[in-house]
């Protein structure tokens, strides 16, 4: 969330032909690095020529080998910010709102990037052939299966988020630690079969939800399928998003914005009104206060807070309606926050959060204090 820009984002999607899918299956490092590659440089040379932005960007591609049925379905998820640097690096200059670059071009540069990086990848030994496919290991049988595809259209798909830049991140990240299935899509598993829930995209309008029973054996070759190579990376950044540049350009891209950078959300934080005003003020002193554990309602926190005491300096008669601590035992739910204002003491407390969330663990320290994390104590710099 810290690299992101206040910029908008698109979304682009390459896809490979079901016929280049076969192949990618029997040559799963070679192809899927070659898709990266040639996604990555599809978009990095239309952006740079004059005719449509004449900019470097950068990205993050995700690769997906699946569809909803657990089918081999190689794709890469590309995420860009919707601009670049200048050629000379000292201005930032933005695409059009609502458009990125053309998918028809984007989808013809691919296709030949592509075809011609699988014939070098041919011509150099590095593709393995087994089973119907055997009979591509000749090279003339190879370029005579590639060529009608060097006229087909290849599906790259391309459009703003909808909900913007963190709620593709959110729907990217849902893909990058697992594989082929999540867990709620299963519905019963027994010796002989697996059933589950997958999407047929197929049908445009109604509901698109269906029910899949496969055999234990090839349920297991179909969620095999989709194991990449060991050592694989497959989350990939190019650009001035390259780990080793990224940092540096950020930075310098938001000079250039005059924007300030994003501030990673601390946890327990919401827009929930309920929750704004416990992370406003504290109920004593009035200080800002910040979250500094959250716990599973019903779970005890680590560190108990002591009895609801006035701080020193705070005068219960000015502000009455904060003297008492709220009613615990309505809203079970707590948040322990830490009250950024020095007072003159140390004091802890628990505040309710909202019934239904997380409890949250919190400190008011009215002290300087240094707090571990650890078992969230405070103690005076000078105390041993």
């Amino acid at each position: 969330m810290e690299d992101l820009l206040p910029v908008e984002y698109f979304h682009v999607v390459f896809t490979l032909p079901s016929q280049i899918a076969d192949i990618a299956c029997q040559n799963k490092a070679a192809a899927y690095d070659l898709l990266f590659k040639a996604s990555a440089q599809t978009l990095l040379t239309i952006a740079a020529d004059t005719k449509y932005l004449g900019v470097k960007i950068a990205m993050t591609s995700v690769l997906h080998t699946w569809g909803s049925a657990m089918t081999h379905h190689p794709h890469v998820h590309v995420i860009v910010p919707g601009g670049g640097l200048s050629p000379d690096g000292t201005r930032w200059s933005t695409c059009r709102p609502g458009f990125f670059l053309p998918v028809k071009v984007l989808s013809r540069l691919f296709r030949r990037l592509f075809t011609e990086g699988l014939s070098t990848l041919h011509k150099a030994g590095k593709l393995r052939f087994f089973g119907e496919l055997a009979k591509l290991a000749d090279p003339d049988t190879f370029t005579a299966y590639l060529t009608p595809l060097r006229k087909t259209n290849w599906v790259v798909y391309a459009k703003p988020p909808f909900g913007g830049p963190e709620a593709v991140l959110a729907y990217l990240s849902r893909y990058t630690h697992r594989v082929a299935i999540s867990n709620h899509r299963l519905i019963s598993t027994d010796a002989n079969t697996v059933t589950f829930r997958w999407k047929d995209y197929r049908i445009k309008r109604g509901d698109r939800m269906k029910i899949m029973q496969l055999p234990t054996d090839e349920f297991i070759r179909r969620f095999l399928i989709h194991v990449l190579p060991s050592g694989f990376h497959r989350i990939r950044h190019t650009g001035f998003l390259a780990n080793g540049i990224r940092r540096d350009r950020i930075a310098k891209i938001r000079r250039l914005l005059d924007a300030e950078p994003n501030q990673t959300p601390v946890e327990g934080d919401s827009d929930d009104p309920e929750d704004k005003d416990v992370h406003q003020s504290c109920p004593k002193c009035g200080g800002a206060m910040i979250v500094i554990e959250t716990f599973l309602r019903g779970q005890p926190p680590k560190s108990r807070a002591p009895p609801w005491e006035p701080a020193a300096g705070y005068d219960a008669q000015t502000r009455p309606s904060l003297a008492q601590a709220p009613d615990q035992s309505v809203r079970p739910n707590r948040q322990n926050l830490l009250c950024k204002r020095p007072v003159a003491e140390r004091c802890e407390i628990n505040w309710p959060g909202r019934a239904g969330k997380r409890d949250i663990l919190a400190l008011r320290v009215v002290t300087p204090t240094v707090v571990t994390h650890k078992d969230h104590r405070s103690r005076s710099p000078q105390s041993p």
